[in-house]
This record gives C-alpha cells, sequence and structure tokens, in this order.
C-alpha cells in the first residue's frame, strides 16, 4: 500500500523503548510501510534524540514503562519544547492497559494509546491517521502564517516611497512569506534596473530572470520552474506587469527540497505569483505618481508667472518648491508686476492641495493681476478679490500678502490678508517683522488700510509661505524666530539670498514653498 504526504504517508519516526525485541518489531513494520526510524532505548536517550537530531522526527512511539521515567513523563517534556511540541506521541504499552491508564496517557499530552499485543495493520493505521491529522494542523499553521506575511508584505509594499525601496520590500517580503531566499529585479520609469537579494540569497544567473520574462506574454503573471545549468539546483521563477510594453518585475527563489513529492511546490509557486503581481502593481502606481506628480508640476508652474519684471526700483528673486509627499497639486502662489502706482509683489496660500485648490490659485492670481493695473491700492485689491473668491469659490479660504512699492517715493504699502508676515531687514543686523494683518480672504470681512513703510535703498524684504518655516512639532512664533535668525546673516543678494535661505531651512516635503526676496532701490546688494 502506498501512500501520500497528506495522507499519513513515509515518516521519519521515534521509537523509544527498552526492550530491544519491542524496538525490532515496531522498527520493522514500520519499515516495511516505507517509514524511516530512528530509536531510543530510555526517557533521555529519547529527548537527546529529539533535540539534536538534524531533522526532527514526525511522530514518536514511547513505551509507558521506561527505566528512568515513565512515557508520561516524556511525553509532556516533548510537548513542552519549542523544538518537538508539534510532534505527535503514541504511548504503547503491555502493562499499563487499564482505563485509568489510557486516560492518563492522552490527558498529559499523547495524541494515541495503543496497548500490546498490537496487530501491525492497527499500529500503521494509527500513526497514519494521527500524521494526517498532524500534517493537516502544520499545513494549516504555515497556511496561515504566510497569508500573514504576505498581507505584511503587501502593505510594505505599496508603502515604499519610491522603486529602489520597494526592490527591497519585494526582496524581504519574498523571503518572508516563502522562508527562502528570493531575487527580485524590477525597472523604474526612469529607466533604472533594480535587482535586489533578501538576506543570504545564493546567486542565480542573470538568464533565468531573462527566461521567464520573456516568457511573459502581454500582461498578467507568469510562474516556471528553471535548473540552474551550472549546479542543478531547482527554482520557481516568476514575472508579472501590468501594461503591455511596460518591463516585466521579476522573483526568483529556490524550490525547498522538502516539497519534493508533494503538493508544497504548487503553494509556493501561487503565493510567489502573489507577491510579483502585487510588486508589479504597486510599481505601476509609483509610476503613475510619478506621471500625474510630473504633469501637476507642468500645471501648476503654469499658473505662476513666467518671469520677474525688471524696474529700477528693486531687485527680484523667487523660488518656488512643490511638496514631495503627494502628488495633488498646492495652491501656494507669487506674483510681481509693474503697475501705474509702482512694483507689487504678492505671495498667497489658498487652503488645501488637490486641483481645486490650483484652479482657485490660477483665479485669484488673474484677479490680482487684473485689478493691480486698474491702479487699485492693495488693501481694495484684497476687497476686491475677497468678493472673487466668494464668487467663483464659495467655502474656499485663502491668505495673501501684497506689498507695493511706490514709483516716486521709497515708500511700501504692505495689505496682507492672514498670511505669514514679510521679514524687513535694514543694514547688517536689524531685522523687523512687518506684523500688521487683516482677515484672511473668503470670510466676507473688511480689509484695513495698507501699512505704510519707509525704506531705503539696500533694504530687504522676504515673503513666505509657511512651507518654508512651519513644522509640526513647533510652534509658529519659533520657526519665525529661527528664519529671522538665519536670514539676517545671509547675503543681501537677492539670488544668493534665496539660496541660503533654501539652504539652512531644507524642507521637510510636506508643503510647498514659495519665497519671494526684494531688494530696494537698483544698486546690486552686497553679496
Amino acid at each position: 500500500m502506498t501512500h501520500s504526504v497528506s495522507d499519513g504517508g513515509p515518516a521519519l519516526v521515534l521509537i523509544v523503548d527498552d526492550n530491544p525485541i519491542n524496538r525490532y518489531v515496531l522498527g520493522t513494520t514500520l519499515r516495511r510501510a516505507g517509514h524511516e526510524i530512528l530509536e531510543a532505548e530510555d526517557g533521555t536517550q529519547a529527548l537527546e534524540v529529539l533535540q539534536h537530531t538534524p531533522r526532527v522526527p514526525d511522530a514518536a512511539i514511547i513505551d509507558v514503562q521506561l527505566p528512568d521515567m515513565t512515557g508520561f513523563e516524556v511525553c509532556e517534556r516533548v510537548k513542552a519544547s519549542p523544538r518537538t511540541a508539534g510532534v505527535p506521541v503514541l504511548h504503547i504499552s503491555a502493562t499499563a492497559v487499564s482505563v485509568d491508564d489510557r486516560t492518563q496517557g492522552l490527558n498529559r499530552g499523547a495524541d494515541a494509546y495503543l496497548t500490546e499485543p498490537v496487530a501491525p495493520d492497527e499500529l500503521i493505521a494509527t500513526l497514519a491517521a494521527t500524521l494526517r491529522y498532524t500534517r493537516a494542523r502544520r499545513r494549516a499553521e504555515t497556511l496561515a502564517e504566510r497569508l500573514h506575511q504576505l498581507h505584511r508584505t503587501t502593505l510594505a509594499l505599496y508603502s515604499a516611497p519610491d522603486a529602489q525601496q520597494l526592490a527591497d520590500a519585494a526582496a524581504f517580503g519574498a523571503a518572508a512569506v516563502l522562508d527562502r531566499p528570493a531575487v527580485v529585479r524590477l525597472t523604474a520609469s526612469d529607466g533604472t534596473v533594480y535587482t535586489r537579494r533578501a538576506p543570504d540569497a545564493a546567486a542565480l544567473e542573470p538568464q533565468a530572470l531573462d527566461t521567464v520574462a520573456a516568457a511573459l506574454q502581454g500582461s498578467g503573471v507568469h510562474v516556471m520552474p528553471y535548473e540552474s545549468p551550472g549546479d542543478g539546483r531547482r527554482h520557481l521563477l516568476a514575472a508579472a506587469r501590468t501594461k503591455s510594453g511596460r518591463p516585466p518585475t521579476c522573483i526568483a527563489v529556490p524550490v525547498a527540497e522538502r516539497h519534493a513529492a508533494t503538493d508544497g511546490e504548487e503553494q509556493d509557486a501561487e503565493l510567489l505569483a502573489q507577491v510579483t503581481h502585487t510588486t508589479a502593481l504597486a510599481l505601476e502606481t509609483l509610476r503613475t505618481y510619478s506621471e500625474e506628480h510630473t504633469l501637476a508640476l507642468t500645471l501648476q508652474r503654469s499658473f505662476l508667472p513666467e518671469k520677474l519684471p525688471a524696474t529700477p526700483r528693486a531687485r527680484l528673486a523667487v523660488r518656488y518648491l512643490p511638496a514631495s509627499e503627494h502628488a495633488e497639486i498646492g495652491g501656494d502662489f507669487y506674483e510681481a508686476l509693474t503697475t501705474p502706482s509702482g512694483l507689487m509683489v504678492a505671495v498667497g496660500d489658498v487652503a488645501g492641495h488637490s486641483l481645486e485648490a490650483a484652479m482657485v490659485m490660477g483665479q485669484i492670481r488673474h484677479g490680482l493681476r487684473a485689478y493691480a493695473l486698474e491702479g487699485h491700492p492693495p488693501h481694495v485689491v484684497l476687497e476686491r478679490l475677497d468678493m472673487l473668491l466668494r464668487t467663483v469659490a464659495r467655502g474656499a479660504t485663502l491668505t495673501l500678502c501684497i506689498m507695493l512699492l511706490e514709483e516716486a517715493a521709497p515708500v511700501l504699502h504692505i495689505a496682507n490678508a492672514g498670511h505669514l508676515p514679510p521679514l524687513l531687514l535694514r543694514g547688517d543686523a536689524d531685522e523687523t517683522y512687518l506684523r500688521d494683518h487683516g482677515p484672511l480672504l473668503g470670510l466676507g470681512l473688511p480689509q484695513p488700510p495698507a501699512t505704510r513703510v519707509t525704506v531705503t535703498e539696500g533694504d530687504v524684504l522676504m515673503m513666505i509661505t509657511d512651507g518654508l518655516v512651519e513644522r509640526r512639532d513647533e510652534d509658529i512664533d519659533t520657526s519665525l524666530s529661527r528664519l529671522s535668525a538665519i536670514a539676517v546673516k545671509g547675503p543681501r543678494a537677492p539670488e544668493n539670498m534665496c539660496e541660503h535661505l533654501l539652504r539652512n531651512l531644507p524642507p521637510d516635503g510636506r508643503d510647498d514653498i514659495a519665497l519671494m526676496v526684494v531688494s530696494v532701490g537698483p544698486t546690486a546688494p552686497r553679496e
């Protein structure tokens, strides 16, 4: 009669009995049924074999009456050890055959209890039944653990911020799911190829991954066996892609020796296919994110001025840095234009990060230009923009600071609708925040008249959005104090000042940054 692993077939069995004749009879019977045998003559030797044999036995047949301890004690110690807790124990005895004996054996951890003399068929059938149950339970536990690892791997894959870290997550994830080394190869959207190996992953010829990549037709996933021509080692290879024409994502793992002549390799192939396909999906998500981010930046920059005006009243420099943690378009913007009254500059921020916020920003910026070119003073421009905002985007809010440097006089008019205060630098060590402001736009509240400030040639003004200074774990006043301390030590040339601020206040990537530096007068300030 033949058996498969799933129905209690061939196993490594430990026989523990102080009677050599009994060991011989039991061993002969089991060998004829296809099992391998280990032997021990007492409890101490049995525990030694169980703890130090390279392969843990699949089952143990233990005589109840042993010279150094009872079989019940041996069973309890087997079940208490993490290494052998899953080994099923069959008690056997010619003397301890009462109901109390059998009950005690089962209560103390045995999986079955046989009394001698036992018929060979009964012994083989009882062992097979015990193995069927034990192996089914182990398969269920292994599958549950694998599914748990697959879930964790999926989360790690979709959390990877770039292709390089995605390759790392895929390699370690495949190794965790399949409990063996793994090799991953994927291609980023810029064409960079990343190959990653999980710890201790054996070298695999590049042509192996090329083989499965070539076998994948169109989109989907393909898994195939592969035997290394050099050493004959067997591997499972998988390739997947979500769209035809994309470079495939490939993962390779060695075939586990324990799966010879079992259905385990089929399960491995299914899990490998799942990990590879999920990796390809996560890679496509990153690719889409990159494409959308590029499109968002292009659209966003199209709403901003193409160049700054050239005027003898001031020298200007500007920087715009989009947030790096999202692909949505933000609402930060700046403007600079020459009006009948002088040079008008502005920095604003529409609440939110979305296409809607960007569209509102575009409308506000065009309205700002129109009202400014009509010659309205800054606070009137703010009031008209408030009405426009409540008309085209009811419920939206906006902070905006406008500064007008008069054409014929060294006077600066500042109208601030709830925005961060501009910073004024005079000389080498005098810095002042111009903090007067009115309510943010979108609330329908009146704006106070603009604040008038007399400036001199060489004075430098800075206008920013909160992405430059705001940090989640810090009060905004502390952030502004740090900005002024850094700015006062920086160069006065606008371009150099922008670089100085960004170098010493590196963005945290959570919000957009708009930064404008204005140096009063035509004379180049010190570098």
